[in-house]
């Protein structure tokens, strides 16, 4: 959202230490990923799979301020504090020798792969890919607007924000709401598109061990599922905020995510409380969905739960005996 510059200048600009910090890492989790696949190569592997899971904790610790300061984000402050010290312990663990460790950092490797066109490529000046994204989303987003009857202006950022934080502003993606104390603009950016989600699901089924026939099915259940609830989400936040409908607990919420802005109210309800924990339990929920189509997948679900509670699990025998 606008809003963000001053916070920036205070903190530096993370974006600029991370964006290609994360090209060397997707880099170098697939060529983890290659190297194990050979089992004379497999202590190479380990060596460069631990290196890169330290840096990657490092990656997360630059980002930390760009999340909990600038989006203003619990979800994604939360996470990205907590993927510091766990990104850490797995590299420990693959040096120690848990080797299905291998199988993650391969599925970090296809996320990445999979996500980075859409957020920086260095060889453009600008993202055609993330244009033509960002533009189709909010047509589409509009479009179900307008079936519900909330029917708010499409128009490109530039024309009526006094200040672009970055090129997404610049599309054909802004939601111009008149009325109100002020008049309300709604943004669709990278992160609107449900292309992150898209690729955390994508690049997991891509990892596992399976035939390449069910991991299309898996792509097929999940994919679309993804996208349609994105579309939703943008629709619900685009109402809650442009119609001013949740302006609740006005004190307490401008005071927890620091803003003097009471129009902001019914965004951060609506958008960075409501919708982000309400995306984390849609995408467990579809990937329970697509452990239906693709059950390899719990061995990278056995590994995250060993890494959060410390105890071991085989989900997949389990499934396995729950079905026989």
């Amino acid at each position: 959202m606008v809003g963000a510059a001053p916070l920036t200048s205070v903190v530096g600009d993370p974006l600029a230490v991370a964006r290609p910090l994360s090209w060397l890492l997707v880099i170098s989790f697939l060529a983890t990923g290659v190297l194990a696949a050979h089992t004379d190569a497999r202590e190479r592997a380990r060596q460069l799979g631990a290196l890169t899971w330290g840096v990657f904790g490092l990656f997360w610790l630059v980002l930390v301020p760009h999340f909990v300061l600038v989006q203003k984000s619990i979800v994604e402050g939360i996470g990205s504090i907590a993927a510091v010290p766990l990104s850490l312990y797995v590299g420990y663990l693959l040096w120690n020798g848990r080797d299905s460790l291998f199988t993650l950092s391969k599925a970090i490797g296809y996320m990445g792969l999979l996500y980075l066109p859409f957020t920086y490529l260095p060889l453009l000046e600008s993202n055609p890919l993330r244009k033509w994204m960002i533009e189709v989303v909010a047509a589409q987003t509009g479009t179900l607007l307008s079936l519900i009857g909330v029917e708010p202006e499409l128009v490109r950022g530039t024309s009526v924000l006094s200040e672009v934080p970055s090129s997404d502003y610049s599309y054909l993606s802004t939601f111009y709401f008149p009325g109100n104390e002020r008049p309300i603009t709604y943004t669709i950016i990278v992160a609107c598109t449900g292309v992150g989600s898209i690729s955390i699901l994508a690049g997991a089924i891509l990892a596992v061990e399976a035939p390449l026939g069910r991991k299309a099915r898996a792509l097929a259940v999940s994919v679309p599922v993804i996208y349609g609830l994105n579309l939703v989400r943008n629709v619900f936040i685009a109402t809650m905020f442009g119609q001013q409908r949740m302006q609740w607990f006005v004190g307490t919420i401008t005071g927890l995510f620091g803003t003097a802005d009471e129009q902001m109210v019914s965004y951060y309800i609506a958008d960075r409380l409501l919708a982000q924990f309400g995306s984390v339990i849609a995408l467990v929920g579809i990937t329970w969905l697509v452990v239906k189509v693709l059950p390899e997948i719990l061995s990278l679900v056995d590994d995250v739960a060993y890494l959060v509670t410390g105890t071991e699990y085989d989900l997949r025998e389990e499934l396995t005996a729950e079905r026989d």
